[in-house]
């Protein structure tokens, strides 16, 4: 059985496909690549068939990260098929929230930084786009911080599925 997991922000070209490169990097390093299953998407689709901002890909392969990227728009229907959808801001969030079809739907939302033990109440991931790469850097170390905490969260919901 595939556990799928999809990172959501704005327009899917900056925070969700730096979340969902990192996050694949780990679910591989952990062996679990033919297990899980990783994607992301934006809540608009202003730059749908795009790639991702050139600043995202730049800090992803900077640090070994794969940068190839085509975003696209959330769509509702897909719920069905996703164990987990993660938000990348409460703005994300309730708008996720909104989309879900069912309640057990809504329920498969959560932000990213709330996997990361020293985010502490700020569970956002600020949107790097109008900035400079400081900002890109700072969105690739939040990432990274909560990705662990999500592996392991993935890894005990996979195995409290099987057993």
């Amino acid at each position: 059985m595939t556990y799928r997991v999809c990172f959501v922000c704005t327009g899917n070209i900056c925070r969700s496909p730096m979340a969902e490169s990192v996050f694949r990097a780990r679910v591989a390093e952990d062996g679990l690549d033919g297990s899980v299953e990783v994607d992301s998407a934006g809540t608009g689709g202003w730059h749908e068939g795009d790639g991702a901002d050139p600043r995202t890909v730049s800090v992803l392969e900077a640090h070994g990260y794969d940068g190839d990227h085509t975003a696209r728009q959330f769509q509702p229907s897909w719920f069905s098929r996703l164990d987990l959808v993660i938000a990348l801001d409460h703005g994300h969030l309730k708008a996720l929230r909104r989309l879900a079809p069912t309640p057990q739907d809504a329920a498969k939302v959560r932000l990213l930084r709330s996997y990361d033990p020293s985010a502490g109440d700020d569970l956002d991931v600020p949107d790097p786009y109008y900035g400079g790469m400081d900002g890109f850097e700072e969105c690739l170390e939040m990432v990274e911080a909560a990705s662990e905490g999500l592996l392991t969260a993935v890894r005990e919901d996979m195995e409290g599925r099987v057993a």
